[in-house]
């Protein structure tokens, strides 16, 4: 794996690249996440997909970057991220938020956008209208939502602090413990809450169309039996056996989305 700083509007987005012989997919994480969600996928494509995730811009590598936020933004930069690559087309997966970003860039850019696959997001969620942001933001990821104002004296105690969730820590790995240090800056975490507020008043207020291939989680963020999608909203989505919104990625459903990631290119022949 390799990071390299990519230049974007206002700076640099940090990219983290895996290496492989085949075509290349850019991947984009969920609101509160950063590249390192993708490594177990990386590991399950085994070199045979390229795989290019970016620290979405407010978070990690990227937390520096200014405003304005939300999808255009996160659209702008991965189109910056396959200029910076040599993409005259991109594939992209993304999981969560990641998925609004992926069906954001799909629709403000589609000459530049090739096959995409949706990982437990992308889908317009069930939000009443009128709902505040930050009230949908806590029924939606309530944990991750709240840490952003707590501050941890350690990095042995925020990682502790996801332990504590049933659907990290009863699934506990070396993935996992490396994506959630990627986020602690010494004292918390590193996202910007200005760029989650504005990327979650895209994600629940005006999302793109999607209607892209989905595989998803039936489990939810807690690791509860239901999933962050109600099952009647999942029509035609591949449901992946066991896993939670994390395990989709950081677990055992690693395997079932680098299978559908090849998968793209066996449906389009691009390479």
């Amino acid at each position: 794996m390799e990071e390299i700083d990519v230049p974007v509007s206002g700076g640099t987005l940090r990219t983290l690249v895996w290496p492989g012989d085949g075509p290349t997919v850019v991947a984009a994480h969920g609101i509160t996440a950063n590249a390192l969600s993708w490594a177990a996928v990386a590991r399950e494509l085994a070199g045979g997909v390229r795989l290019i995730a970016p620290d979405l811009r407010g978070r990690a590598g990227s937390a520096a970057l200014p405003g304005p936020y939300g999808m255009a933004a996160h659209a702008a930069d991965l189109v910056a991220v396959a200029d910076h690559f040599g993409l005259a087309t991109m594939a992209l997966v993304g999981h969560s938020m990641g998925g609004f970003v992926v069906t954001g860039t799909a629709a403000r850019h589609p000459s530049r956008v090739g096959p995409v696959l949706l990982v437990d997001g992308g889908r317009p969620l069930p939000v009443p209208p009128g709902t505040d942001v930050d009230t949908a933001l806590l029924a939606t990821i309530g944990p991750a939502m709240r840490r952003l104002s707590m501050t941890f004296s350690s990095p042995g105690e925020y990682l502790a602090y996801f332990r504590a969730n049933p659907a990290l820590g009863h699934y506990w790995s070396d993935d996992i413990s490396a994506y959630v240090l990627r986020d602690f800056t010494g004292t918390g975490s590193s996202c910007n809450i200005d760029a989650i507020r504005a990327d979650a008043r895209d994600m629940l207020t005006a999302p793109a169309p999607a209607e892209f291939p989905m595989i998803a989680a039936p489990r939810g963020l807690q690791d509860e039996d239901t999933g962050m999608y109600p099952r009647e909203l999942l029509d035609g989505a591949e449901i992946v056996p066991g896993v939670n919104h994390y395990t989709i990625l950081l677990g055992d459903g690693a395997k079932v989305v680098a299978d559908r990631i090849r998968g793209l290119f066996d449906r389009t022949g691009l390479d």
